[in-house]
């Protein structure tokens, strides 16, 4: 990262220019007769994207101009670090410092690739950019690499990433951040009572857990994060079909996100005390698992009814959120990969925001169009609740029908959070199905950016 974003102006650097389509003949008729000519031999409109290396009078490259769209921050210059020839560049723009950051966190992410199982590997051109002396370039590290844990998380099969390894991951960023860290593992979680953590992963081969991540000042404003920590995702007895089960081992990108939100505000000193909770579980097929029918206790008291063993990580995160809520927190949210239903609500991606707090939930959709981070809020529509009645239990943990099932998956995690709590759920697809500049197809980080700026906005 450090390579990627330079602090200080280097010599040479060449100038980064960029233009958009609506100035680009007023800023052309500006330029010499030579780059003129050589702007029009490419055919140079200023499309976004689109860039055309300007020669010198010796030949050498003298500068570069790229089309932007004004609309699309902060990818407007994310395409370049991969496609420029290497060399040191800086940006030559009147853009504002807060724009230029923004900037320079789309190229830093634009420089990404997951080459960990790759035997060859098509090293990408050493590109670096200096966007001004006044830009806060710690702070844009400590966001990129916020998402780029979060991405290589999520691209990491389940074979090298199930609950013992998600466990050490989240142990060895304790240790570096000077935090604690704890987890309950196995059968101990049935003597602590977290039972549904227990029942939806004891049929794996690694043992069902439950992470926490402490730290911060014991008297600061408690935050408190839950990812859903399902590393692998078979749907368990109601299996999944292949297609289904194709991409599951980005069904802990809950957890990823949480761990890559918590790295960021550990690395930002954001002034709070930061608790994180990931049930870390596989779903997995064995004589034990958990079956359709079952009805289970939660931690809290509620029984559930198992009404289809595929909707496994509602479960869990009920056990951890109530956890969260005895403690009490001045903020809790948490991330899943819940439901396909969120993906049909709003697609693959927009992270989809649930919340019983009206003013929290504005103020996240406030940072998500601050930052071009999009996430859209659902309703947590009360009348849908009977869905989830059981005849023998008090509430089942899935719906019979095809509706609402982003809802009713909301409506669930909501009867383990009582109303006063501030509480965010999001439910986002964790995934990116088409490549675009800065957003490689595979393991994506939605809506840390906007719950980002919100906690600066809410704690600084």
């Amino acid at each position: 990262m450090t390579d990627i974003l330079l602090d200080t102006l280097p010599s040479p650097a060449t100038p980064l220019i960029p233009v958009t389509a609506a100035d680009l003949d007023a800023w052309r008729s500006d330029q010499s007769a030579t780059w003129q000519s050589w702007l029009n031999a490419a055919d140079f409109q200023a499309k976004p994207g689109q860039f055309c290396l300007l020669p010198g009078t010796a030949g050498q490259l003298e500068a570069v101009v790229v089309g932007v769209d004004p609309s699309d921050v902060p990818w407007q210059l994310a395409a370049l670090p991969q496609t420029l020839p290497s060399g040191a560049y800086c940006l030559d723009s009147d853009w504002d410092q807060t724009h230029r950051e923004a900037a320079a966190l789309g190229w830093a992410l634009g420089a990404y690739q997951f080459t960990r199982y790759k035997t060859e590997v098509t090293v990408p051109p050493s590109t670096q950019l200096f966007i001004g002396d006044d830009a806060d370039i710690t702070a844009v590290r400590a966001l990129a690499a916020a998402t780029l844990l979060t991405r290589n998380l999520i691209n990491t099969p389940a074979q090298d990433l199930l609950p013992e390894q998600l466990a050490e991951i989240t142990r060895t960023l304790a240790i570096r951040h000077g935090a604690t860290f704890k987890q309950w593992e196995g059968d101990a979680l049935l003597q602590h009572n977290y039972p549904l953590i227990h029942a939806v992963g004891r049929a794996s081969a690694s043992p069902p857990r439950l992470l926490e991540l402490l730290w911060g000042e014991a008297d600061a404003p408690q935050v408190t994060l839950v990812g859903k920590g399902v590393c692998f995702d078979s749907g368990g007895l109601d299996l999944k079909p292949a297609s289904g089960m194709r991409l599951m081992k980005k069904d802990m990108g809950g957890a990823a996100q949480a761990l890559g939100l918590a790295q960021w505000m550990m690395s930002s000193q954001l002034p709070v005390r930061l608790r994180v909770l990931i049930p870390a579980v596989e779903n997995a097929v064995a004589g034990n698992a958990f079956r359709p029918g079952d009805v289970l206790r939660s931690r809290q008291g509620l029984t559930v009814e198992i009404d289809n063993t595929d909707a496994e990580g509602r479960l869990i995160l009920a056990d951890a959120l109530t956890d969260a809520v005895e403690h009490q927190p001045d903020l809790l949210l948490n991330f899943a990969t819940l439901t396909g239903a969120a993906r049909v609500a709003v697609g693959t991606e927009i992270a989809a925001c649930f919340s019983h707090d009206d003013a929290l939930a504005a103020g996240l959709v406030q940072a998500a169009q601050q930052v071009n981070d999009p996430i859209w809020r659902l309703p947590l529509h009360a009348p849908y609740r009977d869905l989830l009645d059981s005849k023998v239990a008090d509430i089942a943990n899935a719906s019979s029908g095809g509706y609402a099932g982003a809802i009713t998956a909301a409506l669930f995690l909501q009867a383990f959070v009582p109303r006063h709590i501030a509480w965010a759920h999001f439910d986002m697809m964790g995934w990116n199905v088409r490549a675009r500049p800065g957003r490689p197809e595979g393991g994506e980080a939605m809506g840390l950016r906007a719950v980002a700026a919100y906690l600066q906005q809410r704690f600084c």
